[in-house]
């Protein structure tokens, strides 16, 4: 490439730029918005009911046949299953990451289809339904009567009939739940007045079957034209006959006829039974902010776009909301949307302060606005060409991508700096023709500018290549960042010539008038006397390094560096994304085993004052009867609070530290504190949301196994003594599990023989006290333009003890018996839900790491505590997140992928010195950065466990500490390039060894400093951000600000060194080639042995 060529045809130099920008600009309206880049495994769905079993009944019956027929499935990762107490399976399996979402539903709803004929017929005439969608939720809503004279079968029915249709059809959308009991004709029996008619439970439903259904009537008055059939017909009209069908008023309902009495009279429905429309579920009972209202879940399907599907619930509520009855209204308790724009905004704001930032640090060290000016250009060109590379790519615009181009502005400013700073040189050297300087600074540093690009680009390369769900994070963050530095490269050696030969002119006294010549003399003047004094102390400093006696310090100090590294790295947690504060906080309450709803709501209530008085929360949503890790459940509870915005949780004057005191992990944490204090007669369990959707709630599950097949009550025990163990860990805010046996029941004995005697069998007892006591789905009815359930059940009032048995009777020929005398009744303890995991029965556990400390850190205590209260015969798994985690945390992969990048630095360097050893002499300045970064990390980890008000958040290990390390690799081999390349290139003009490289360190002591404290100051917002995705920008600015500082000062005194010594090696298998030297090579060349005669008499 001819270094003159674009500094004679600036135009097309320009051309070039606007095109980068135009195309970048382009693309960046087609890039996806989104938190995190699509790493969910796809997950579906199975899910039945068996009305008016046992937990233990689901199990048996519907869930282990479903289970054998689904394992193995193609691709299959893990399965889960749960069965309630209220009759509910549900099978959740999860694939491996690229697994066709679509492909994984239908090969499950295969396998589900040959076992169908296994399960009872009460839960195939309800169905088996597969769903394909995540187990998180995209976003939680709630309808809310504000006037309260709404009652909450209103709502949930409004619900189910005008708002979740619409909201299922969005794209996107997998499922919505609603957690309250939309409309079912119930038909509550009066068992003793059945009695006095000689009738049962049967009866009622095969009276409906006869009288509510649909059936073809035929028609009248057809006439054929063809044959003979239609001769003698004088007809003219043809009628269709429409019978009734299904009935659809109470009053039809009441009216059906169950038998004719002797004198002459019909008995009825109603004279038997109370008929209602009510609820099909009374399990649940949800609030509002202190107002009745119902809770609805959108759920997203594997692979779509949660922001633009958030975007469009969000639109299609509006919408609705327009047509809502008076006093009713939405009110949105979490969107994974709202920490996404909270965050990109942060990071929009750091990366202006950043470009700033930038600016001034490039503005002091050249004190010319019109030079300061190129670099700026630059970063623009080489940010918005970035987006036009991510386009292409099939990235997205998310959280790890965009932290990538926080972090180009400090990189893709140092190929635009270099050049500058070369141009300056000449001038600085003698030379008063911009287009002369341009031309030999072009010489003199466009190869140090691509072999720089090269080796930094060729970082990312083995990163790109990593599987599983990091080596998406890497991929996404390497390749942005990657191909930033590498437009930038393109930047400074096509649109840079051409702006330094326009814009930049030598220091004159003309120059000094007006404004800003006024400013930029000053600004020189004060930057001379500054760059002076420490340029001396750093030749003075770089003397004593480079002698003789000494040289092996710097060897010593790169073994200390990796004695460092391993030190610093095992005093870290690890983990995969930092757990942010998402503006959201989740609430499970599990309450006395056996009690009942309203008992559990009171307890409810007592949580729901410890609420009010948390001045961060906004907006609560509560629910009795379900529980996000338990499931359905008459003990169990939940609570969804939305925390007041990011920016309004600040009070008093320091409100940067009160900003932390009122994160989501501190407001949880004193939550779960009080909780159980103030509450001992129920668990309470605050946590936040998972970060990465798909992955489950966010808190560890561990899933314990019994893989004997033991007896689950001494599995319970094993468990409780592990979770006593685990709480008892400062690193545990809080280990529980939902799962308990000692919910009271009754265990249900049919005597065979005594029905055997009186004529009936066994499954007339049952049939009959299910239909009484369970309910039973007996028929459908037509309203509203859906499908309800008629529901068949007795009242409330005459099932309350073992004693109202008496007054159920069942059929024994003419003649009616007590269920009673049938059926013997045996007070027990039993599950209220009963869990499996990947066929083995487990009892599912969540711990929630506390304030400070990292999901591995438990994980590690976890396999201690387990070694000694388990026995053999037992194991436990990981599910969601931890699963991962628990993957990666001793995984050495990182540090394979380290070395990797190190092997292609050297590599590279190789070809372009055609040596193997003077690239050590760059590799062995690396290590040094790595140990800063690490260093950094622990030292603020140490200043949190000291001040904690102050050091805002510990430092893990995490993918994004990892992507930091990576580029700071790159940064500093680019960083130690300028200097070996330098010297080389004095070697090969004629200057001896050590005076080539104390010459290239003095000549590149200024854009490495330029280049360094860009980034540094880049990376200042990031150290102490604060709000949405604090962690992630604290975590990534003190990895780099830490690895840059330690790792610059290792470069400017190591660096030389090792030239000196593997060129001296070097030189003796090959001797070095001299090239004519120029103008400033000469000047250099006796200023370096002035300075030499000047030490010597010294």
């Amino acid at each position: 490439m001819k270094g003159n060529i674009f500094i004679k045809r600036p135009v097309m130099a320009m051309s070039i730029a606007i095109l980068i920008v135009l195309v970048g600009a382009i693309s960046y309206f087609s890039l996806p918005l989104e938190s995190y880049p699509d790493i969910a495994p796809p997950t579906v769905t199975v899910s039945a009911t068996y009305t008016g079993a046992s937990a233990e009944a689901v199990m048996k019956a519907v869930v282990q046949p479903l289970e054998e027929g689904i394992n193995g499935v193609e691709n299959m990762l893990y399965m889960t299953s749960t069965a309630t107490n209220s009759g509910t399976a549900s099978i959740t399996i999860y694939f491996r990451q690229g697994t066709d979402p679509d492909m994984a539903a239908v090969n499950v709803q295969n396998r589900v289809s040959r076992v169908q004929g296994l399960l009872p017929s009460e839960v195939t005439k309800i169905g088996v339904t597969t769903t394909k969608r995540q187990t998180s939720f995209l976003q939680i809503d709630a309808l809310i009567d504000t006037e309260d004279k709404y009652s909450e079968d209103f709502i949930a029915n409004y619900l189910d009939i005008n708002v979740i249709p619409q909201l299922k059809r969005i794209k996107g959308v997998g499922d919505v739940m609603e957690l309250g009991g939309t409309y079912s004709l119930r038909i509550w029996l009066k068992p003793d007045v059945m009695a006095q008619y000689n009738l049962v439970p049967n009866d009622i439903t095969n009276a409906l079957a006869e009288q509510n259904l649909e059936a073809p009537a035929g028609q009248l008055g057809e006439k054929p034209v063809n044959g003979d059939h239609g001769k003698g017909i004088s007809n003219v009209y043809q009628y269709t006959l429409k019978y009734t069908g299904r009935l659809e008023t109470l009053e039809q309902y009441e009216n059906i006829v169950l038998q004719a009495l002797p004198d002459g009279n019909v008995l009825r429905l109603k004279d038997v039974a109370d008929v209602e429309l009510g609820a099909q579920s009374y399990a649940y009972h949800g609030e509002a902010n202190g107002h009745p209202a119902t809770c609805f879940m959108s759920f997203q399907v594997a692979g779509a776009n949660a922001k633009e599907t958030n975007d469009a619930i969000s639109a299609k509520l509006k919408e609705l909301s327009e047509d809502l009855p008076s006093g009713l209204k939405f009110i949105e308790m979490q969107s994974s949307n709202d920490f996404l724009l909270a965050s990109i905004s942060n990071v929009e704001e750091t990366l202006v302060v950043a470009i700033i930032l930038v600016i001034l640090v490039v503005y002091f060290f050249l004190q010319d606005f019109r030079a300061t000016l190129i670099p700026s250009i630059s970063i623009i060109v080489s940010l918005v060409g970035t987006f036009a590379c991510m386009s292409a790519a099939g990235f997205s615009l998310n959280l790890l991508t965009l932290f990538a181009l926080v972090l180009a502005i400090g990189t893709v400013v140092d190929d635009a700096i270099v050049v500058v700073e070369a141009v300056q040189a000449k001038f600085d050297a003698g030379y008063t023709s911009p287009y002369l300087a341009t031309k030999d600074a072009m010489s003199d540093v466009t190869m140090a500018v691509i072999s720089c690009t090269f080796v930094f680009m060729a970082v990312f390369i083995p990163v790109s290549f990593t599987g599983g769900t990091s080596g998406i994070f890497y991929t996404q963050f390497g390749v942005t960042l990657a191909t930033s530095v590498g437009i930038s490269c393109v930047s400074a050696l096509v649109l840079c010539p051409a702006l330094c030969a326009m814009l930049m002119r030598p220091a004159s006294e003309e120059r000094r008038r007006g404004f800003f010549g006024a400013i930029n003399y000053r600004t020189r003047q004060a930057y001379e006397a500054s760059y002076t004094v420490m340029m001396g102390k750093y030749t003075s400093a770089l003397r004593r390094c480079v002698n003789r006696k000494v040289r092996f310090l710097s060897f010593v100090s790169v073994a200390l560096c990796f004695v460092g590294i391993v030190f610093f790295a095992s005093h870290l947690s690890s983990g995969l994304v930092p757990q942010e504060d998402q503006g959201t906080c989740m609430m499970v309450v599990n309450g006395v085993p056996g009690n009942n709803l309203a008992t559990t709501n009171e307890i409810m209530d007592r949580v729901e004052n410890i609420i009010k008085d948390t001045k961060e929360i906004r907006d609560y949503q509560r629910v009795a009867g379900y529980s996000f890790m338990a499931g359905q459940g008459t003990a169990y509870g939940m609570f969804i609070l939305k925390l007041k915005p990011w920016g309004e949780r600040r009070y008093g004057f320091w409100s940067l530290i009160d900003n932390f005191k009122s994160t989501s992990s501190v407001v949880s944490g004193l939550l779960n504190k009080r909780l159980m204090e103030e509450i001992p007669d129920a668990q309470c369990l605050v946590f936040e949301p998972g970060m990465i959707p798909g992955y489950g709630m966010g808190s560890i599950e561990l899933n314990l196994q019994d893989t004997k097949g033991g007896d689950k009550a001494q599995f319970l025990e094993y468990t409780n003594k592990f979770l006593t163990a685990m709480n008892q860990h400062p690193e545990v805010s809080r280990a529980m599990t939902s799962y308990a046996r000692n919910f009271p029941q009754y265990k249900v004995e049919v005597d065979a023989a005594q029905c055997k005697r009186a004529g009936i069998s066994p499954s007339d007892v049952l049939a009959a006290l299910g239909s009484y006591c369970g309910g039973s789905y007996v028929s459908n009815m037509n309203q509203y333009g859906k499908v309800y359930r008629v529901m068949l059940q007795a009242h409330e009032a005459t099932r309350l003890t073992t004693e109202d048995l008496n007054n159920m009777f069942v059929r024994n020929g003419t003649e009616m018996a007590p269920l009673s005398q049938f059926v013997k009744l045996t007070k027990i303890l039993g599950p209220e839900v009963d869990t499996r995991f990947n066929l083995f029965s487990s009892i599912t556990c969540n711990l929630v790491p506390a304030a400070g400390y990292s999901s591995t850190d438990v994980m590690n205590i976890v396999e201690e505590e387990f070694a000694k209260v388990f026995p053999r015969g037992y194991s436990f798994e990981y599910g969601g997140m931890s699963r991962e985690e628990n993957q990666t945390k001793d995984s050495m992969d990182t540090y394979l992928i380290y070395g990797v990048c190190v092997v292609l630095i050297f590599l590279i360097l190789s070809m372009l010195y055609e040596s193997f050893l003077i690239p050590f002499s760059v590799i062995l300045s690396v290590p040094a950065g790595i140990m800063g970064s690490f260093a950094f990390a622990w030292l603020w980890n140490q200043g949190y466990s000291a001040l904690p008000f102050l050091f805002m958040g510990k430092i893990d290990n995490n993918i994004y500490l990892q992507t930091a390390i990576i580029m700071l690799i790159g940064l500093l081999a680019k960083t130690a390039i300028l200097i070996t390349e330098f010297a080389l290139e004095r070697r090969r003009k004629g200057m001896g060894i050590v005076e080539a490289a104390y010459a290239a360190a003095e000549a590149r002591l200024r854009p490495i400093l330029m280049t360094v404290l860009t980034m540094v100051f880049g990376m200042i917002p990031l150290v102490f951000a604060t709000g949405a995705g604090a962690n992630g920008n604290r975590t990534i600015g003190i990895g780099v600000v830490g690895g840059l500082l330690v790792g610059t000062l290792a470069i400017l005194f190591t660096v030389p060194v090792f030239f000196i010594f593997f060129e001296w090696v070097q030189e003796k298998v090959r001797p070095v080639m001299v090239e004519e030297a120029d103008q400033q090579f000469v000047m250099e060349k006796e200023r370096s042995e002035r300075q030499k005669a000047e030490a010597q008499k010294d």
